[in-house]
């Protein structure tokens, strides 16, 4: 019973967590740049070389860098753009849709008033006074 009660509670667990989106463009970027930062100085420290080569190669790697991380930046600001439109466009269909269904519903409702308001004048028209 033990390992019931147990199966049980982690389930709770499991549901209480909070969902991921799917989103890992933030974290992406900081562990490429710490990456890349702690690799290229790592390996300019430790390669014998002169200080002079040593600035260029430090020089030169950050520019790799930079560009890769604008890259994966862009790709990232691309993806949103892309994402955002097609939200905005399925928003703007569902809006659509359900103007169409509101004037449906908004017609129907007055075909029964008129329809309503008829019978009863029919109704009172017709009856016999007493």
């Amino acid at each position: 019973m033990k390992t019931e009660t147990h199966k049980t509670d982690t389930h709770k667990k499991d549901e209480a967590a909070p969902k991921d989106n799917g989103s890992a463009t933030g974290p992406a970027l900081a562990g490429l740049l710490i990456g890349g930062l702690a690799g290229a100085g790592a390996a300019l420290l430790l390669a014998p070389q002169s200080g002079k080569e040593t600035r260029e190669q430090i020089q030169q790697k950050t520019v790799e860098l930079r560009d890769r991380t604008t890259e994966t930046v862009e790709g990232a600001v691309s993806q949103v753009k892309s994402k955002t439109q097609q939200i905005a466009t399925n928003l703007q269909g569902k809006a659509e849709e359900l103007q169409h269904q509101s004037q449906e519903m908004i017609a129907g409702q007055l075909d029964r008033v008129s329809a309503a308001a008829e019978a009863g004048k029919v109704a009172f028209t017709h009856e016999p006074e007493p």
